[in-house]
């Protein structure tokens, strides 16, 4: 268990970010595949640079598909539509190079009723949840504030309430702690894009006071927090121009920003058949049902799993010393509680449906949208009357 005061900090990044715009392409081509097919395979990357987006991978779907089409849309729909920010939704190279699914692959994931075989797990690896009670959402402070800097200011650029914003930006939080409880946020970071024109101190009194303070809860915010806004002195060369962008390359950002460990495996571009993205989804809703339980104050969830083989080949519960139970009679119980075999996940995590583009801005966890079956806590109650009614 942490003792004592310490600070920890975590960042998110925006929708115009490089690689969360080449995670929403990924994520918008695996939409748009399931849409039109939902038993599709898909494992799309992206890259985008200045003026050039690429997609590349596996996909096996009955979906006919503008690969074009979707790519533009989504470029579009960030926000990037002049030749001036370095990249057009109307005018950027779009190169696809997609092939099959190895049949290697495809053999072990397959369901086969005849034989009694569920679907596979599409790929070996390990995957983590986590649940705390330092929010609503029951995320890590730092994170869930990181989120919501990000959310008001896109917000702000879409509603146009300045005309200065431009889509790419990031925000970091340092939130104090005392134990395991955030006591008062430290330091907060916001750097975002801009058109040439506006000033640094208007850029810093916008951001600052409109977007930043209304957010902080006024409990931890007490003392001024340090603020750094922009602090290069200027941001106007940035998303793919500024930086090449590559799906799956901010799995902190998409998770609980560096709190609880992470198995490596990024999410967007990837049907759920691969367990990176739906066990990680279905660990997160396991720790988060614990935690709203009363089970726990905090939890972290393990699921590994064997390419082709649906148990998974182990299950871990932690509370970090604050389970009200036994953490192995919490991981006995749950592993009868929850399903977790692929095919199981996917269907009462409802999947099979084109929700994942969402997804890949704003963070995977943490969401109130519906759509985010994983968040759903509705069983915590059921779960906490399972140890009742043994104690």
């Amino acid at each position: 268990m942490a003792v004592g005061k310490y600070l920890f900090t975590s960042e998110s990044v925006s929708m115009g970010h490089p690689d969360k715009l080449a995670d929403q392409i990924s994520d918008g081509v695996l939409d748009a595949c399931i849409e039109g097919d939902p038993q599709s395979r898909v494992a799309c990357e992206t890259m985008v640079t200045t003026g050039l987006a690429i997609i590349a991978g596996e996909i096996t779907t009955q979906s006919a598909l503008d690969y074009q089409r979707v790519v533009r849309d989504v470029i579009r729909d960030v926000g990037y539509t002049d030749d001036n920010m370095g990249i057009c939704a109307d005018t950027c190279a779009v190169m696809v190079s997609l092939d099959r699914q190895s049949p290697d692959i495809k053999q072990g994931v397959d369901e086969d009723s005849q034989a009694g075989k569920e679907i596979g797990a599409g790929d070996q690896g390990l995957m983590f949840g986590f649940a705390c009670r330092d929010t609503p959402e029951l995320m890590p402070m730092p994170i869930a504030l990181s989120h919501r800097i990000l959310n008001r200011l896109t917000e702000a650029r879409r509603n146009a309430e300045v005309d200065w914003l431009r889509p790419d930006s990031k925000s970091q939080v340092t939130v104090e702690y005392d134990g395991h409880q955030p006591v008062r946020i430290d330091t907060v970071v916001v750097s975002t894009q801009h058109t040439p024109a506006v000033t640094r101190d208007e850029i810093q009194d916008y951001i600052q006071g409109q977007i930043v303070k209304p957010l902080l809860p006024e409990s931890l915010a007490g003392d001024e927090p340090i603020f750094h806004v922009n602090p290069t002195g200027r941001f106007v060369t940035g998303g793919p121009h500024g930086d090449c962008g590559l799906t799956g390359r901010k799995i902190i950002v998409d998770t609980y920003g560096g709190w609880g460990r992470h198995g490596g495996g990024a999410f967007s571009g990837k049907d759920p058949t691969k367990v990176d993205r739906s066990a990680a989804y279905m660990a997160r809703h396991v720790a988060k049902t614990i935690v709203a339980a009363g089970l726990a104050e905090r939890c972290e969830v393990q699921l590994a799993y064997a390419i082709g083989v649906s148990e998974p080949v182990s299950v871990y519960v932690d509370t970090l010393g604050t389970g009200t139970v036994d953490d192995a009679r919490i991981c006995e119980v749950a592993r009868d509680f929850f399903p977790l075999t692929p095919g199981a996940i996917i269907d009462y995590l409802k999947l099979r449906r084109p929700i994942f583009r969402q997804t890949a801005a704003g963070g995977h966890f943490g969401r109130s949208e519906p759509e985010f079956t994983w968040e759903d806590t509705s069983r915590a109650e059921e779960l906490a009357g399972l140890f009742t009614s043994t104690s």
